[in-house]
């Protein structure tokens, strides 16, 4: 359960499996390395300036600033020279907002058209993200507030933020079976010959490539497939132990030190601090 004292808390409800949301109100302790989700993550920074790094772009952003981070956009923000800072976070399922474009009749396939603004200093979209996560820490709002604003602020987004123009082709030469090869066998001792196999690629069109095209080598984009699915995990109620070996670690140490360098929380905060509403 999440209390206004605490420094970062979550929130998660069963009944809105769709959505989560994280805030943290001292961020100088809250790190993370580089990352990705596989949901749709946007940001309100409420107090202090920190550093946002999202796809090779770097910039300052403070109070009022909305940073912006399609699924597996490779990001991480962090604060500055141990500067006070403070922030909102959404995490929105990309089916569930796909089915919003559509229903709004948005020319894009049925998969999540994905936007193209990494940060935004539009005061309206700010102030409806911190009201929006106000409701949802709010242990007296009921499952219909916090889904009817949820959905009113799907709708808003795609109002106010930029399309992203979608590149035919934009996968060269299997990356993206590489990439795939990695997801499906991340909890597994794998090495780069068994990519380079899979995948149809040289060792050294691989290693030089992926990072460039996926933002993380492969190394680093197996640790944080591996960091997902404990996420995952650790929703569905699961010990830290055996989620540790679920996902291919060594040890629930090596788990714990990861997931904190990842996610800037250990996986014991993460699943104690998941404010359930029923």
């Amino acid at each position: 359960m999440a209390h206004p004292h605490d420094a970062q808390g979550f929130w998660r409800d069963p009944a809105l499996p769709f959505l989560e949301a994280r805030r943290v109100t001292d961020g100088r302790r809250v790190c993370y390395a580089k990352h990705s989700h596989e949901t749709f993550s946007i940001g309100a920074i409420t107090g202090g300036v920190s550093t946002y790094w999202n796809q090779g772009h770097e910039e300052a952003v403070g109070p009022g600033s909305v940073v912006v981070m399609n699924p597996g956009d490779v990001h991480a923000c962090n604060p500055i020279d141990d500067r006070p800072w403070s922030y909102d976070m959404l995490y929105l399922d990309a089916a569930w907002l796909a089915g919003l474009q559509h229903e709004l009749e948005a020319p894009a396939p049925r998969d999540f058209a994905m936007f193209a603004t990494r940060s935004s200093a539009q005061p309206g979209l700010h102030r409806d993200l911190t009201a929006l996560c106000d409701t949802l820490f709010d242990p007296d709002a009921t499952r219909l507030a916090r889904e009817t604003e949820a959905t009113a602020f799907g709708l808003e987004m795609q109002r106010r933020l930029a399309p992203r123009a979608r590149v035919a082709g934009g996968d060269p030469r299997g990356l993206r079976r590489a990439a795939d090869f990695i997801d499906a066998h991340c909890t597994q001792a794998i090495g780069l010959d068994d990519i380079c196999r899979a995948a149809g690629l040289s060792r050294s069109y691989l290693v030089r490539r992926f990072k460039a095209h996926f933002g993380l080598t492969p190394h680093a984009f197996l640790i944080d497939r591996r960091i997902r699915l404990g996420r995952d995990e650790l929703r569905r109620g699961r010990p830290i132990a055996e989620v540790a070996m679920n996902c291919g670690f060594a040890d629930q140490a090596h788990f714990q030190r990861t997931f904190k360098r990842l996610l800037a929380a250990t996986p014991g905060q993460y699943a104690q601090s998941l404010a359930i509403t029923r």
